[in-house]
């Protein structure tokens, strides 16, 4: 130690990084204890079956037996990168030259630091993962024995690992949390330690990562604020009426069927992007479904007792409130799913409440369900079976986990890497609240959505039944808009379009906006951020032929629909307020939190 390093503010930090330290030893133990808290669960719910791994390995090494050319060209190919990019470094550092090597590689979002780019070792190690990646993704890639739905499954998986070993997820190679961590003599550290250990309490010993701040926003205080009164409550839903701005609106009402998977305020997060408001101040008279959120008193709810005691007496009661024949309605997600099971029912039983159908992002033909086919295996959904016959329910945390995992550069690694290594609170970000509050979902009617609807595709095969008769896509016969989302990883827009374009209906829109799931549906015409495509061409043979001939819209799909809607709408009547009321908007069941 020299002189220099005996100063005051030398020793005031080193004071600081001792606390520090004593204060990871703290936290490890409670680290330890919520550890010894994780629930038992089944143990396909962690990860895929090893058959899909050992297809892959029976696949590689086929291909070694069958074109051994192919299998060396691949790692000649990685091998000539590999040592190229290794002398090159060599040769920078013998000039005496601090700096990296000629970095061809694509950019990369999780490479943002300049570290990655100007320090020759983050540079080294950026490299080396990439090429590996490269080289791993190029050999599942090729092959060329596994079936379709296997080579889906493997290359998704793959993938995850590839993703899992990235350089920045580990302390050690993170330049961004190493220099924080010096910087603040150990504090970042300590304070990512301390969420990590929040997170792990508040999932019973599981990790979730927390992805926005939950004391920043409160439902109906500073997000789902657009008035409204609760109408009618059964123990399936809360019927929500808002408060019209206009003093007519259209004749035939609206109701909103969420999906019940999460929480329908995702349509009114602030006044700035809510699609409540906006239909609202469009002039009509809107009713939104807002679901409860089981418990395990909910364990033998069937997709029978949502269609009954949701969607149909939903809509008898818009009828008696309003005194029409008729109402609009909108399914989003799952919700448009079981909507148009409930229209093929009416249907078939000879009745016309309802005038027209809007799906939101919704898939109705499982054939191929797109990314997240690959969670609808026997090996995730047996487990599922098996885990919600013991607990009743399938858990939000579960749900909110496969999902994230869908995309989880975004949703897992990069908001882990914030919090636990760089020790940042998490963003006040509305949408990031709403992802975290999910709901959880009756036993049966989610084994049943799996098996008959996902896995044996029993719409699209008319095969599903409801109430005891089997319905199918081309009993749906009114109206309809589709509106799906080009970079959807949960409904993808093929799949949609392959949906509307079997039901029975003459009177067809389907629209694409651009973007995924949510920011492609909460589009305000405001913001002019994502644009659309439209058609008039009939909603009829290949999704990318229909793409192909549609027109880009600059802005937003909302005022297109919403015309779409007035043409279905019937006359403007005087404006309809809320007579009854139950509970202010958003009402009582969107914030009811039931145990895990």
């Amino acid at each position: 130690m020299t002189t220099e390093d005996n100063t005051p503010e030398t020793k005031e930090r080193l004071d600081r990084l001792n606390a520090n330290l004593a204060k990871v030893e703290e936290l490890s133990k409670r680290l330890t204890t919520a550890l010894t808290q994780r629930r038992q669960v089944d143990p396909a719910l962690h990860g895929p079956a090893p058959d899909v791994y050992m297809k892959a390995a029976a696949a590689w090494f086929a291909e070694m037996v069958s074109n051994p050319a192919k299998v060396v060209e691949h790692q000649v190919s990685y091998w000539g990168k590999t040592l190229k990019h290794y002398v090159e470094a060599q040769q920078t550092l013998a000039k005496g030259e601090f700096k990296a090597p000629p970095d061809p590689n694509p950019k990369d979002r999780r490479f943002q630091n300049p570290l990655w780019e100007t320090h020759p070792f983050f540079n080294y190690l950026k490299q080396q993962y990439q090429m590996n990646a490269e080289a791993i993704s190029n050999a599942v890639g090729d092959l060329e024995s596994l079936d379709p739905a296997d080579r889906k499954r493997v290359e998704y998986f793959t993938k995850q690992i590839v993703d899992m070993f990235s350089p920045t997820n580990f302390l050690g190679t993170n330049p961004e949390a190493l220099e924080k961590a010096v910087e603040t003599d150990g504090a970042s550290l300590v304070q990512g330690l301390e969420n990590l250990v929040r997170d792990i309490e508040a999932n019973q010993g599981d990790l979730l990562v927390t992805l926005a701040d939950k004391d920043a926003f409160q439902v109906g205080k500073n997000i789902a604020t657009t008035p409204g009164e609760v109408v009618y409550r059964n123990r399936m839903l809360e019927l929500i009426q808002y408060t019209p701005t206009t003093e007519k609106v259209h004749k035939t009402p609206l109701l909103i069927f969420p999906p019940w998977i999460n929480k329908f305020y995702v349509m009114d997060l602030k006044p700035a992007n809510s699609l409540i408001k906006w239909i609202v101040d469009q002039g009509f008279t809107l009713f939104v479904v807002s679901w409860v959120n089981p418990d395990a008193s909910y364990a033998g709810t069937a997709m029978d007792d949502y269609i009954r005691d949701g969607y149909l007496r939903a809509m008898a009661e818009v009828r008696r409130i309003t005194g029409e024949k008729q109402i609009n309605a909108v399914g989003y997600c799952i919700a448009g799913t079981t909507l148009g099971l409930t229209l093929a029912h009416l249907q078939k039983a000879g009745d016309e409440t309802v005038k027209t159908a809007t799906f939101f992002t919704t898939l109705t033909d499982f054939s191929d369900p797109g990314e997240v086919g690959v969670f609808l295996n026997n090996d995730f959904v047996d487990g599922i079976e098996r885990q919600t016959e013991r607990d009743g329910i399938l858990s939000r945390f579960f749900m909110s986990r496969t999902f994230s995992y869908l995309r989880s550069n975004d949703l897992i690694y990069t908001p882990a890497i914030k919090s636990y290594m760089l020790g940042e609170a998490p963003p006040a970000f509305d949408l990031l609240f709403w992802n975290g509050d999910g709901t959880n979902l009756p036993a049966r009617m989610a084994v049943e959505y799996l098996r008959g609807l996902c896995q044996q595709d029993g719409f699209a095969k008319g095969q599903f039944q409801v109430f005891c008769r089997p319905v199918s896509l081309s009993d749906v016969k009114l109206p309809v808009c589709a509106i799906a989302c080009e970079t959807d990883h949960i409904a993808h827009w093929k799949g949609s379009f392959n949906g509307i374009k079997q039901m029975g209906s003459k009177d067809k829109t389907f629209l694409l906006s651009e973007s995924g799931h949510i920011a492609g549906i909460i589009n305000p015409p405001s913001k002019d951020k994502y644009g659309h495509y439209a058609n008039d061409a009939p909603v009829a043979g290949e999704p990318e032929a229909w793409l192909k001939s549609a027109t880009f819209h600059k802005g937003s799909w909302w005022p297109r629909w919403g015309a779409w809607l007035a043409e279905q709408s019937g006359p403007m009547v005087k404006a309809r307020h809320p007579a009854d009321s139950l509970a202010r908007a958003p009402g009582t069941y969107v914030t009811a939190t039931p145990e895990l």
